[in-house]
């Protein structure tokens, strides 16, 4: 079901703020402007804009990392095998990835010709961003041409780009004001946090678990400063890299969040502002208000699966991803109630009566299932009684059973039969188990146990030769599969045949 977002039009014109008088933007088209004070950090609500190429070239395939790379919980979007050119702007509306928020993507179309180009992803090297553009139809000359230095260009997010761009806002600007609350309030800080892939929850990691109470005095303060609207701006000044504060590291030796990559070069600071509440150094997109979060929740917290840390992770919705939880969550419980004709109130209470009739159900299909096994290995000992000799006792038994635990069944039936039997004789038996409407992809389980275990491997490798089964097995049972139709004219007499010879 699809859902709609109202999106703020315009951006404040003092929602980037230059504190340093000497801090200038670069209006020379022959030089990049550098991430930090591109034209996406300034003006977070801009779809498109008009700019110059600077440089463009062959984008050169990735070496492989010498180890396994970390994990990446977005996914980030494919770069085909065809050719993809890496091009420079002069300014840009696609944002680098960085910050933990995920690239952009959009298109560039050249002036002269109209030519629309698809931007796949765009990175940071160094201080620039540079955008990987797909060369169309394998041209690498022309898409070169078409991107030579200087010519004119339009870059635009797109309306899938911006939607895109729209979600990392919401999230990234929430994790600002998740994160801020945390530590002012509980003293909390933030280890790290994870921008998922669309529409999964965001996380941030904590150092430890939170009580209910806890996320919920959390969640009203953050939905009392979405409501009021607290705004949001960008303060940007030159970089000094030696008056850059270190991070903090805890007690446990963990830094607590990121400090500014070693390999940014673009020269500028920039710190975002939520007024009132919060200061942080970042590189992402960012709302001008947290009116446009909608709402804000915090589902639930997870520990982390590892014995050496009590990490935990607190996981939010905000935004588009809110209303696409909402109706989601929504259509699941109409859906639900539905299904088991009740209102949505009643719905926990009609699942946990299912639950619980099903699982009294299992339990007489195991108590009539053990019963019957038992009968079937009663009648296998009353014949092989009857038919007393010193020779070696040979049956094949075929069944029809669609259960789910086959040979479960086929097993009750070989250990009720060695528990209730108390002679001497010598055995052979083979319990074969097919579903009631078979195809050539159908499975028959079969099931052979013995009193000698030499017969039982004999037996087991007429089975493989023979018939065609695959399994094994140890001692005096042995287990496999037949894949096919099975026919009682055919297998089962070819068995008979294969037990006759042992």
């Amino acid at each position: 079901m699809a859902t709609a977002v109202l999106y703020p039009r315009t951006t404040p014109s003092d929602y980037h703020r230059i504190v340093s008088p000497t801090l200038k933007i670069s209006d020379d088209n022959k030089i990049p402007i550098p991430v930090g004070i591109l034209a996406c950090q300034r003006d977070p609500l801009l779809r498109s804009l008009d700019t110059v190429v600077i440089t463009a070239s062959v984008s050169q395939p990735a070496v492989p990392p010498a180890k396994k790379p970390a994990k990446k919980s977005v996914i980030a979007p494919t770069i085909p095998n065809d050719p993809v050119l890496e091009v420079i702007l002069h300014d840009t509306v696609i944002f680098p990835e960085g910050g933990g928020q995920p690239t952009d993507t959009g298109v560039i179309t050249t002036t002269a010709d109209g030519t629309i180009w698809d931007v796949l992803q765009a990175k940071r090297h160094g201080g620039h961003a540079v955008h990987y553009v797909r060369v169309k139809d394998g041209n690498v000359d022309k898409a070169l041409l078409a991107f030579s230095p200087g010519t004119n260009i339009t870059v635009a997010l797109g309306q899938e780009g911006y939607d895109r761009r729209y979600d990392h806002m919401s999230m990234h600007t929430s994790q600002h004001l998740l994160s801020a609350l945390l530590e002012s309030q509980l003293d909390l800080p933030t280890l790290s946090w994870s921008l998922t892939t669309y529409p999964s929850p965001c996380y941030v990691e904590i150092p430890r678990g939170m009580s209910s109470e806890e996320v919920i005095s959390i969640q009203t303060e953050a939905n009392r400063l979405v409501f009021e609207g607290r705004r949001i701006h960008v303060e940007v000044e030159e970089l000094d890299k030696a008056q850059e504060k270190p991070t903090p590291i805890l007690e446990s030796g963990r830094a607590a969040g990121k400090g500014l990559p070693e390999d940014y070069t673009g020269g500028v600071k920039r710190v975002v502002v939520i007024d009132g509440v919060d200061r942080n150094p970042c590189c992402g997109t960012h709302l001008p208000s947290l009116h446009n979060l909608q709402l804000f929740l915090l589902p639930h917290t997870d520990a982390l699966a590892r014995s050496t840390t009590t990490n935990a992770r607190l996981y939010f919705l905000a935004g588009p991803r809110l209303i696409t939880h909402l109706t989601s969550s929504h259509n699941l419980v109409t859906s639900t109630s539905s299904i088991l004709s009740c209102g949505a109130p009643q719905v926990p209470e009609r699942v946990a009566q299912v639950v619980d009739e099903r699982r009294r159900a299992e339990k007489r299909v195991g108590d009539v299932e053990a019963e019957l096994a038992r009968h079937l290995a009663k009648e296998l000992i009353d014949e092989m009684a009857q038919t007393a000799s010193e020779t070696l006792f040979k049956k094949c038994i075929h069944r029809t059973d669609d259960s789910g635990n086959t040979l479960g069944f086929l097993s009750a039936v070989s250990l009720a039969f060695t528990t209730l039997s108390d002679t001497a004789r010598p055995y052979l038996i083979v319990l074969t188990s097919s579903p009631s409407s078979q195809t050539i992809t159908s499975t028959t389980v079969v099931l052979l146990f013995g009193s000698d275990d030499k017969k039982v491997k004999e037996a087991g490798d007429g089975l493989k030769s023979k018939l065609e089964v695959k399994g094994g097995g140890k001692g005096t049972k042995w287990s496999g599969k037949y894949t096919g139709v099975w026919k009682e004219a055919k297998e089962s007499a070819r068995l008979d045949e294969m037990l006759s010879g042992i």
